[in-house]
């Protein structure tokens, strides 16, 4: 591919603003000027941006002695400014994609489209990283940068897709040495996005088109969904069948071919599975006329765990001759998953206000979820530390997110009944989900 070659051959630092500094832009930005590019990191939020600024970093993934150096070189630039945006070489747009009622919700993606159209200049690249419904970077995209900047996708600008594959809180596979999957409206758009990336991670798996790279997204996480599906609902029954669904898993691991393990918990989180699959789903029954089962199944069966959890706890207390109503129930981990602050869509909140609505008192505790991000105010839930004195004086502890930096041997220990939605525990007090 010649122009890939003539973009290999370019190796001169970029200016790169990265629009949204979230859990994938914040990660993408630091190494982008890691690998020296000048980079500006534009958010909206102001208090996000400040905290940036004096080198504190709210992601786990970007401790802060990583952050500060690049602060203090000028290579990272965290900014309010929409002016500080302009002159880029490249553009990155990480903003958030939510549903709202069952429908996609793109408006920071226009948002964000409107802005760098401002400032779009011939020869520039635009990526978008966020995910969304097939379809979107060329339908939706391309028109809007066209039309604020009075320039053409692929004539005088190049514009792509690449999906971002940000695992937190995962030390094994980062944004270094995670595949990265790349994609372009035409071949010397592709190509340009190619050279971008190929700069900051190991590996680049370029694509025919943005729609497969749109796609190949939505496939992961559906993949991943359902079959978290399948054997949450395995988990549901087997209790039931009085079956240790852990055991069968361990079991079925054993086998070198035709299966890959897949565990259940109190519900799915973070922003893929529970919002990803949708944007597939809202796709095609809006261009088909068409429903996808498997998400919808999934989507149930999922979003109806941290039930299960709550109908578990309650016979649980039951045994006890303890009724919910008016129970000390604790919950460890308010993330949705392990050793990370991550509180997007977290089940925690869904189990909490359940029990709550049933009369139980309710204290929770997460070393990695800072005050201010704490997701149910200072009321409704306290925060607590988890002392000998807290397990003991609770009813029950469910354990939600199994952070490495519980003391089990305290809580197996101290608490007179734990759920464990994690596997996690063993002991005569101890019931796994």
């Amino acid at each position: 591919m010649r122009e890939l070659e003539t973009a290999h051959a370019d190796l001169r630092p970029r200016r790169v603003v990265v629009v949204g500094q979230g859990y994938v832009g914040l990660p993408l930005a630091v190494r982008a000027a890691e690998a020296g590019h000048l980079v500006v990191g534009y958010d909206i939020d102001a208090d996000r941006v400040k905290r940036l600024m004096i080198g504190e970093s709210y992601v786990e993934d970007i401790p802060e002695s990583r952050l500060r150096p690049l602060l203090a070189s000028g290579a990272y630039c965290p900014s309010v400014e929409t002016s500080d945006c302009a002159h880029f070489d490249v553009a990155v747009i990480t903003v958030p994609t939510p549903l709202r009622d069952g429908t996609p919700d793109l408006s920071h993606v226009e948002d964000a489209a409107r802005l760098l159209g401002r400032h779009l200049r011939r020869g520039a690249t635009v990526v978008l990283e966020s995910t969304t419904y097939p379809g979107t970077t060329e339908e939706l995209l391309a028109p809007l940068l066209e039309r604020v900047s009075g320039l053409t996708a692929g004539a005088d600008f190049h514009l792509g897709y690449s999906p971002e594959r940000i695992d937190p809180g995962n030390r094994t596979w980062t944004l270094e040495n995670t595949p990265k999957v790349v994609s372009g409206v035409d071949t010397a758009s592709r190509a340009a996005v190619h050279h971008f990336y190929a700069s900051l991670v190991e590996t680049v798996v370029p694509v025919a088109d943005c729609r497969v790279a749109e796609l190949t997204k939505l496939l992961e996480n559906t993949f991943r969904h359902v079959n978290i599906a399948l054997v949450n609902e395995l988990a549901v029954l087997s209790h039931d069948l009085g079956i240790d669904i852990w055991a069968a898993i361990d079991a079925a691991a054993t086998k070198p071919f035709g299966f890959m393990p897949f565990t259940p918990g109190p519900g799915v989180g973070g922003h893929c599975l529970p919002i990803d699959p949708s944007y597939l789903s809202w796709r095609v029954q809006r261009t088909l006329g068409r429903t996808i089962r498997f998400v919808e199944l999934a989507n149930d069966v999922n979003n109806h765990m941290p039930d299960h959890v709550v109908q578990r706890v309650t016979a649980g207390l039951n045994e006890r001759r303890t009724p919910v109503n008016g129970a000390r129930i604790l919950l460890l981990g308010l993330a949705y998953k392990a050793d990370t602050g991550d509180i997007r869509e977290s089940p925690a909140r869904r189990v909490a206000e359940l029990l709550i609505s049933m009369g139980a008192d309710v204290k929770a505790a997460d070393p990695h979820v800072p005050a201010y991000q704490h997701p149910f105010g200072f009321t409704a839930v306290q925060r607590v530390e988890v002392t000998p004195e807290c397990l003991k004086s609770s009813d029950a502890v469910i354990l939600l997110a199994d952070h490495d930096a519980f003391d089990y041997s305290a809580i197996t220990a101290h608490a007179p009944y734990v759920l464990d939605c994690r596997r996690r525990l063993t002991g005569a007090n101890t019931e796994s989900l």
